[in-house]
């Protein structure tokens, strides 16, 4: 130790041993005496003593059974179980040993101990002063006990364990007894993926408690994680380069590196074998000598210094042809000069099948994660079921939020196409001079604005699996022919192309329109309705379901105290009697969106009739909107309006309503929401 760092730990002790003895004394005989409420059953505690979360864990401790005025019972590892405990710990306890001995020479002589714990709570290791083994043995700190807070009520471990941030615990703040005459400052310590590994704390007498500890068990923590990363980085470093080659090799994409000069640097075998390059040598050829001068557009693509992403290119040659998206990415050197590209050729079919992940749609539920008790209800879901061993066009008809989107895509799950893509579109959150080009795609230059090297459409992306027609009923009526068209006759022709390409498409539908009254006013094509309504299934509105609310309003409310990491004890049954009891024009989406909200709002563990929004409390003091009554693009507006008065994200805000966020700044703008 430099003569600098002894003088700053001659400081510390001085402040740990003298500051205050007189204040904290003072606040434990108050935190005793509101500890000694608790514990005879008045819950009247003043919260100017007691911190909510330490409260939190009593009412915590005492549900779990544990004794306050008895001996912990810590789990203890011995023998063949500490010494797994002990290996599978090896790096966190090697790589925490140095910072916990640097620690330790600050604390040396004030009466403090430093102690490393997993994230189970299970003791790793200890550093303390000799004097303090009574409180080692008291407290169970020795190596292989567990402090979790079942086993040893609340402490500076077991509270950093349950809210994964730094925590001091004093005195009779500990729900037992026995550990009334201690005080704890604990740090959580995080991997470099961000899990939670166990933590470090600084323990000792409760009259020397100081807050100083905590910021050294903070520092000690964040030095810990750095020391992880800085050991993760090198370990990265050092099997990069055996990984690079084998990369390389299993990317299932044509991949080829060029230099500056266009000259190839790099093959892997999948472009040789597409291309026809087995037993050709490549490597330092220029790419226009490896491929044929038919390939114009290709050159053309590679030796623009821009980024380009998933464009469409033909590749022909006498050995060869097939359509290809490509992707060409410039290496800069320092000074930001182009030296080299790297050039990705897809096939266009095996494009197709990330196209779930290209759209940002996915098909997740199946019909085991749709949940209802109520008879008619299932009836519904027995006629989807039955519906998926199907290969017929499906039209879904119900109220907004009564899930056509999830049962559109549990259909898909359960069908032969599962395996295939699922593509959704919104067909009335589109303008109407985009909505042509989104379904049947185009080629370059088809338009002003027109992506280069053209752009797949909907139902190409979709071919071999499903396409969700959302809100079909606003697809524009000039639209309905060609969209009939390309139903009927399986291909599709890309605005400003020629050629046919044929697609493979399940159609599912969905409105929240009577179709047969839009057929009788001209809105929409007589025989695209007969062509999409092979087999129509009417969705069940909440209303008509209400045995099925408590079941629904437990999911949610588990899901999203979860998602918040909130812990719900009790869920006042005022709460769901006023579910019971409201008419949700809404359905099931406006009962998920409450009860995302009141969780939002909840700052106890108990969910209450309070939170309830006043418009579902009081159901008579507000004026219902019918969804029949309004237009389209005010339906929009309403729907973005309400969204934004909820302080949603927007790009929450633009996945409900399965736009891009481009599109809803569009909107906003349009609307004139700010």
């Amino acid at each position: 130790m430099t003569e600098d760092s002894r003088s700053e730990k001659r400081r510390l002790l001085r402040e740990i041993n003298l500051m205050g003895v007189d204040y904290y004394e003072r606040y434990h005989q108050r935190t005793y005496l509101e500890w000694k409420k608790f514990t005879s059953g008045d819950r009247d505690i003043d919260m100017s003593v007691i911190p909510q979360e330490v409260l939190d864990c009593w009412s915590l401790c005492a549900e779990l059974g544990v004794d306050p005025f008895g001996q912990p019972c810590n789990e203890v590892l011995t023998g063949e179980a500490l010494e797994d405990l002990l290996n599978k710990n090896k790096e966190f306890i090697d790589v925490s040993r140095p910072f916990m001995i640097n620690l330790y020479r600050f604390l040396e002589g004030s009466g403090f101990m430093v102690s490393l714990f997993e994230h189970r709570c299970f003791v790793l290791e200890v550093l303390g002063d000799p004097e303090e083994n009574k409180l080692i043995r008291t407290s169970r700190g020795f190596v292989g006990a567990c402090w979790d807070i079942k086993n040893s009520g609340n402490n500076a471990a077991s509270t950093v364990i349950l809210y994964r941030k730094p925590m001091q615990v004093f005195g009779s703040q500990q729900y037992i007894r026995l550990y009334h005459g201690a005080t704890g400052a604990s740090a959580p310590i995080f991997n470099p993926d961000g899990d939670l590994l166990g933590g470090i704390v600084i323990f000792g007498r409760y009259y020397r408690a100081n807050p100083h500890t905590l910021g050294m068990a903070v520092a000690a923590a964040g030095a810990i994680e750095n020391e992880l990363k800085i050991r993760r980085a090198l370990s990265e470093s050092q099997v990069a380069s055996s990984y690079q080659q084998t990369v390389i090799s299993s990317i299932q994409e044509a991949l080829i590196a060029v230099d500056s000069t266009g000259r190839v640097t790099l093959i892997n075998d999948n472009a040789r074998t597409k291309f026809g390059l087995i037993n050709t040598k490549v490597e330092g050829r220029s790419i226009r000598d490896v491929f044929s001068h038919e390939n114009a557009q290709l050159f053309t693509l590679i030796e623009n210094n821009e980024t380009i992403t998933d464009t469409e290119v033909r590749i022909a040659s006498n050995k060869f042809s097939g359509d290809y998206t490509l992707t060409c990415n410039p290496i800069f050197s320092p000074d930001q000069n182009v030296i080299g590209k790297i050039i990705i050729l897809n096939e266009i079919q095996r494009a197709k099948s990330m196209v779930t992940k290209m759209m940002g749609a996915s098909a997740n539920f199946r019909f085991e994660d749709i949940y209802g008790q109520n008879s008619r209800f299932l009836m519904t879901v027995d006629q989807a079921r039955m519906v998926s061993q199907s290969t017929s066009n499906v039209l879904l008809l119900g109220k907004s939020g009564t899930g056509k989107d999830i049962f559109a895509q549990a259909i898909h799950n359960a069908s032969d196409r599962k395996n295939g893509p699922y593509v959704a579109i919104n067909c009335g959150a589109i303008p109407r001079d985009l909505i042509a080009s989104e379904l049947f795609g185009h080629e370059e230059g088809a338009f002003t604005g027109s992506r280069r090297g053209g752009n797949q459409g909907k139902f190409e992306l979709a071919d071999g699996g499903t396409l969700f027609l959302d809100e079909i009923a606003e697809t524009p009526l000039e639209l309905q022919t060609a969209l009939l068209r390309v139903i009927e006759d399986k291909s599709v022709l890309r605005i400003g192309g020629t050629r046919v390409r044929p697609v493979d498409v399940r159609i599912i539908a969905a409105t929240n329109k009577d179709l047969r009254e839009e057929v009788r006013k001209g809105n929409f094509r007589e025989d695209l309705y007969y062509r999409a309504n092979v087999f129509a299934i009417e969705m069940v509105p909440l209303k008509e379901r209400i045995d099925d609310i408590p079941l629904l309003a437990d999911y949610f409310i588990k899901r999203y105290a979860s998602a918040m990491k909130k812990r719900i004890v009790r869920v006042d049954k005022k709460v769901i009697e006023t579910f019971m009891n409201y008419p949700w024009p809404g359905n099931v989406r406006e009962l998920q969106n409450a009860i995302e909200r009141m969780i939002n709002y909840l700052k106890t563990s108990e969910l209450t009739v309070d939170l309830i929004p006043d418009h579902i409390r009081h159901p008579g003091h507000t004026t219902e909107i019918r969804e029949d009554s309004i237009m389209p693009g005010e339906t929009e507006r309403l729907m973005i309006s309400r969204m934004l008065n909820q302080k949603m994200r927007k790009n929450r805000i633009a996945e409900k309503m399965n736009i891009s966020r481009a599109t809803l700044y569009r909107k906003m703008k349009q609307f004139d929401l700010g």
